[in-house]
């Protein structure tokens, strides 16, 4: 009669199939697997709970930060309405005050010029006047015959 040794032994795990071996009942691999993992799963589950608190407080947070974000957007363009008229004023202020500035500038350029003008005027004009006399004098004072007819007088420019 076998012992009761022999007998368990007859439940000891075996592998799988493969060379002949002694008599038993078939390995549960993936029942030590589990047996064998299972502590450390235990391990992942509370970093797994962990890191699905950190991506609701994120989630969260990211929620606050684009509303705060939403609410500042909507200030600075409120603010940015409200000062609009007042940079508008500035604005047209600032371009009058350039186009005053050019246009006194150029009636100071114009007066310049008006004043040179008229300095050449007095300079020029008793020789002128000076010329056209002599000329008339001249055209008077010769015979009918030698007058120019049609055309300019000789004293005239172009003449």
């Amino acid at each position: 009669m076998a012992g009761f040794r022999d007998f368990l032994m007859r439940f000891r795990p075996v592998g799988l199939p493969g060379p002949a071996a002694a008599g038993g009942v078939p390995a549960d691999r993936s029942a030590e697997l589990a047996a064998e993992l299972e502590p450390q799963l235990a391990l992942l589950q509370g970093a797994e709970a962990e890191a699905r608190r950190v991506r609701e407080q994120a989630s969260a947070e990211a929620v606050r930060r684009r509303e705060a974000a939403e609410r500042m957007a909507a200030e600075i363009v409120d603010r940015a309405r409200a000062a609009a008229p007042r940079v508008r004023e500035q604005s047209a202020a600032r371009i009058h005050d350039a186009t005053a500035a050019e246009t006194a500038a150029l009636l100071a350029a114009a007066e310049r010029d008006v004043a040179a003008l008229r300095d050449r005027v007095e300079h020029r004009l008793p020789s002128l006047v000076d010329r056209v006399v002599a000329g008339v004098i001249e055209e008077l004072s010769a015979p009918d015959d030698e007058r120019q007819e049609g055309g300019s007088p000789r004293w005239a420019p172009g003449g």
